[in-house]
């Protein structure tokens, strides 16, 4: 077996690199999509913690009253 030896230079590897990541989403779209959905809901978590942490606390009887 004869292994081929490529040599690419910088701007020859980036596209090869854009066009490989780009044809990885569009043959896996529903995977990434549900990907994505998942880091933007975890990052959503984050942040509403973060606000929750810095407000003022609330009694659990107020809480039902609104509910």
């Amino acid at each position: 077996m004869k292994i081929t030896e490529i040599t690419l230079n910088s701007d020859q590897f980036k596209e090869l690199l854009k066009a490989s990541i780009i044809e990885l989403f569009q043959e896996n779209r529903e995977e990434f999509s549900k990907l994505l959905s998942e880091i933007i809901e975890d990052i959503a978590m984050e942040r509403a913690i973060q606000e929750g942490e810095e407000t003022e606390t609330v009694s659990r009887e107020a809480i039902f009253k609104i509910l």
